[in-house]
């Protein structure tokens, strides 16, 4: 029977069950041979979960699972920097991406995906079909871009979240109809996708316009019409752009397919051969979950090859905790937590900028189960009050006298207090008078004992560890246009939410503390970890100041440059034409200069990504150029630009935020804004350091290791040679140079310097011939023969790589010269995760010895200056950047130098000597 009425369509959006299944669980690999399976794992629990709770009478009829095919489409070829800032697949979900084709038909479900479009397009495609049949269609995602279906017998369902999405739920969304989101998307750009749209318009706006003006073309037409000047400048001046990006995000519903919907007529799956590939993957909970369902006797499987990691506890949560609503209430539950020695703490806010987070509530939990909220600025509640304004609910205790009853709690010497991420709590409660201390960290605990095994966040501790999924914050807050902050929840409904996260940290850190000897890094984590906690807070809470003029001037002058390059780039030309569209620099480029191996895509655009530019910089000047007008105005948007918005307006500083478990190595990430990634290998770049400045009667000085992985390497290795041209101050680049190329050091040329510098440096990261050569862009057979020559001549270098490898084969790990354990999951894997994990165990413990060292001298670097009238605002990598009064600057060059060159003694005694370079000045570029 033809698909048509009566008939229901299941579409799952495959890609996306992938990545939520590699993110959201731990590494797991398969016992017989170390191949990596967590999200193949993941994905087929996803697809059996679907099958079952899609039983009855409305079961789909039809269904398939849909694929991205390739990272190239036909999107690609419009604009060529689409999805261009896409982090690279990891390297360990490369191997899974076809079994989870695998697993797809071993369920006997159609396994859907075309060459050079996205699972997106194959989805629009049949779900139109679909709807045109007179059937229903449920879209299984959560994706926003797939909205733009929903209506007419289309709706979509998020299975993460459990909540079915119809017309209603994309206006709230959106502002507007299914119809029209494409036009909202298409002004708002997606920074997720790098589709552009018009600068400076969000969805809110953008769906004010489009409500407005009807659609996007009448408002792009009637553009004078906007009022607001900057808005209506926005619109003329982009027009094209925003025309572009509603091709980019406008999906293709009139896709050619080898299949129709008849081909996707649900059937049984075939026991024998789905239970072959559950078995041959080693699951074994999956493999008795259908054995039962299918009523066939479950395969066996080696007891040794688990699943998955079993809880470490199990403990039932309560169904309510306390609302603290008095003081008497409070003081009870202070006095509860001076009785134990130890309160698990959290705090609820407006807002995850710590800078201008507003306190909310306070939640306290003393024991497994024992956990309150105190609610201190819940506003009236909005669902019950239709015309509330900031008027505070009933039932909260005063803010001011709440924290003069917790202060002391939360100050005492002799009460530990415990938090999930307690640096956050730690600057949101300094904001309000109090400083919290002393802390241990739920989040820093994991991270000690499982750093690169998992996230370290609360939803993956507790699910992994006490096997309980925490209440979603979206499920209060809400999402996107309807979105409120948490004092606009309702207090009933925050207290389960907020007392529940204090109850999970107490939880957690009841499981890890205990395990910190076991796994022997109490030492990392009471010397390394928790010490580091008050540092950063107080560091991040510091800031730095930033010169709006500066910055404005450097996005003029970088404009100015674009400009002067785009008159260049027309004239190298002979014509005009748009600079920053890829299909009319293509047809310049191969149709005008005619020049080699322009390739077109399905739409007919010629690809003109930066792999191609370079490779037709050597043929013709108009390539190079293009790419210098791409870096300024990336320089100009990343940096110039968006730093101007980050400067904030109580401070007038920009203060960042570091993760301490950011990274496996133990190396601190900074985030909004991230200010370890402002590049300085270009003058352009390094210009931007210009606008850091020092307030009046203060300076900025910068404190920089010299090459300290390459002295921890030398150490490590046990490489004489190094080592001797360390200690005597030797140029280390010039040395290996002159080693390896056999070029006396009288004779050394820049470019042959150049070269040991890049291998010198790429060998720590375990750099291959190919990586090489594109570096030095040399052939790939000369800088095989560059490294192969290098081992050669340090074979120390060679012999620590294997024995590392070897360590971490036997153990499961890696450790720097402090004891900080690096798990290496991967590390007996085969096929293309091989390498990533090889280099990656090789790295860590040069890596994470340079992280660690810089971290000793942060920690006492507090005390050692405290007599001076300096503050430390920046860790950059190997640089400290701090602000002093001046006249005091060499007085802190002398102790901060001091302190940094000597921080690794006396744990570890360095056969090598720790060097800092020092600057001072105005700025941070004069100063560094």
């Amino acid at each position: 029977m033809a698909f048509g009425k009566g008939h229901h369509l299941h579409l799952v959006d495959g890609s996306a069950f992938i990545f939520r299944a590699y993110h959201a669980l731990p590494p797991l690999t398969r016992k017989s041979d170390g191949l990596p399976v967590g999200a193949v794992s993941g994905f087929v629990n996803m697809l059996w979960k679907m099958i079952q709770d899609n039983k009855g009478p409305d079961a789909p009829t039809h269904a398939a699972v849909v694929f991205d095919k390739g990272s190239i489409t036909f999107r690609n070829h419009l604009y060529d920097q689409y999805k261009a800032n896409r982090d690279e697949m990891p390297e360990e979900l490369r191997p899974q991406i076809p079994l989870t084709r695998e697993a797809t038909r071993a369920f006997n479900i159609a396994c859907l995906e075309e060459e050079g479009f996205e699972a997106d397009d194959i989805i629009a495609t049949l779900a139109c079909r679909a709807r045109e049949a007179g059937g229903r269609v449920t879209i299984i995602s959560s994706d926003k871009d797939l909205m733009q279906l929903v209506g007419g017998g289309v709706e979509m369902f998020d299975a993460m979240k459990n909540v079915r999405i119809d017309r209603e739920g994309v206006e709230a969304k959106f502002g507007v109809g299914p119809e029209r989101v494409v036009d909202v998307q298409a002004l708002a750009g997606d920074s997720v996708d790098n589709v552009p749209g018009a600068p400076g318009i969000g969805i809110k706006t953008a769906a004010l316009l489009i409500n407005e003006f009807g659609d996007l073309e009448t408002l792009l037409e009637r553009a004078e019409d906007v009022p607001q000047p900057k808005r209506r400048q926005t619109l003329i001046e982009h027009a094209e752009q925003i025309r572009l990006s509603k091709k980019l995000v406008q999906l293709d519903c009139d896709m050619e397919l080898s299949y129709d919907l008849d081909s996707l007529e649900v059937v049984e799956p075939v026991a024998d051969d789905l239970l072959a590939f559950l078995t041959a993957m080693e699951f074994r909970t999956i493999v008795r979950r259908v054995s039962d369902e299918l009523g066939k006797e479950a395969p066996a499987i080696p007891e040794e090859a688990p699943e998955t990691v079993e809880p470490e506890a199990q403990a039932d949560f309560p169904e309510t905790y306390e609302w603290v609503r008095d003081e008497a209430a409070l003081e009870a539950w202070i006095a509860k937590a001076h009785a134990r020695g130890y309160v698990a703490v959290d705090t609820e806010t407006t807002a995850l900028n710590e800078m201008q987070a507003l306190l909310v509530g306070v939640s306290l939990a003393v024991a497994p189960g024992e956990a309150c909220y105190v609610p201190l600025a819940h506003k009236t509640n909005p669902e019950a009050d239709l015309f509330a304004t900031d008027a505070l609910a009933e039932g909260q205790i005063p803010m001011a006298r709440a924290l003069e009853l917790l202060k002391p709690l939360l100050e005492d010497p002799s009460v530990l207090k415990i938090g999930q991420n307690i640096k956050y709590d730690a600057k949101i409660l300094a904001r309000n008078g109090i400083d919290i201390a002393p802390v241990d960290d739920t989040m820093l605990l994991s991270y000690a004992m499982h750093a690169g095994l998992h996230g370290h966040g609360m939803d993956v501790l507790s699910e992994r560890y006490l096997g309980h999924v925490p209440i979603p914050i979206k499920s209060l807050i809400g999402t996107g246009k309807s979105q409120i902050t948490f004092d606009g929840v309702a207090v009933d409904k925050a207290v389960n939410y907020a007392a529940e996260d204090a109850d999970i940290t107490i939880r957690l850190w009841q499981a890890f503390k205990p395990q910190l000897h076991r796994a022997r890094v109490t030492t990392v984590y009471e010397t390394l970890e928790r010490p580091l906690i008050p540092v950063l807070a107080r560091m991040e809470m510091a800031g730095i100041e930033v010169d709006r003029e500066t910055l404005s001037r450097m996005s003029g002058a970088f404009a100015q440059k674009m400009a002067g390059l785009e008159e260049e780039i027309r004239e190298l030309a002979g014509e005009d034409f748009k600079v920053g569209s890829p299909k009319q620099l293509g047809e310049i480029l191969f149709d005008k200069l005619g020049l080699p191996g322009g390739k077109k895509g399905k739409t007919g655009a010629y690809g003109t990504g930066a792999d191609i530019l370079e490779d037709l910089a050597t043929e013709h000047e108009l390539p190079g150029r293009v790419l210098d007008w791409r870096q300024v105005s990336k320089l100009k948007s990343t940096y110039t630009d968006a730093l101007q918005e980050k400067i904030d307006p109580a401070t007038g500083r920009v203060h960042t935020s570091y993760s301490i478990a950011g990274a496996n190595t133990g190396r601190l990430a900074s985030t909004d804004p991230n200010l370890q990634n402002i590049p300085v290998r270009t003058e352009e770049g390094r210009r931007i350091r210009e606008a850091f400045v020092a307030p009046a009667g203060r300076t900025l000085v910068s404190l920089d290791y010299s090459q300290i992985e390459l002295r921890i390497l030398a150490h490590i290795a046990g490489i004489e040679e190094l080592k001797q041209a360390f200690r005597e101050g030797q140029d280390i680049h010039a040395l290996t140079a002159s080693e390896m190329f056999g070029v006396p050091m009288e004779e050394m040329t820049p470019e042959i310097r150049r070269q040991a510098k890049a291998i010198n440096f790429g060998v720590i990261y375990g750099i291959s011939g190919f990586g090489l050569a594109r570096n030095l862009r040399i052939p790939r057979e000369e800088a095989q023969g560059f490294i192969d020559r290098y081992f050669e001549r340090f074979p120390g270098i060679k012999g620590y790589m294997d024995d590392t490898i070897r360590f971490a084969k036997d153990r499961g790990h890696v450790e720097t010269l402090f004891g900080r354990k690096i798990n290496t999951p991967e590390i007996n894997a085969k096929g293309p995760g091989a390498g990533f994990a090889r280099r990656a165990a090789i790295n860590a413990p040069i890596q994470g010895t340079a992280a660690d060292v810089i971290r000793r001298a942060m920690i006492r670097m507090e005390a050692a200056t405290a007599s001076l009238p300096a503050t430390m605002l920046l860790q950059v990598h190997d640089e400290l950047i701090f602000e002093v009064d001046e006249g005091s600057e060499d007085a802190l060059i002398a102790v901060a130098r001091e302190v940094m060159e000597g921080a690794a003694m006396p744990a570890v005694d360095l056969s090598v000597p720790l060097e800092v370079d020092a600057g001072q000045g105005r700025s941070w570029a004069e100063a560094h």
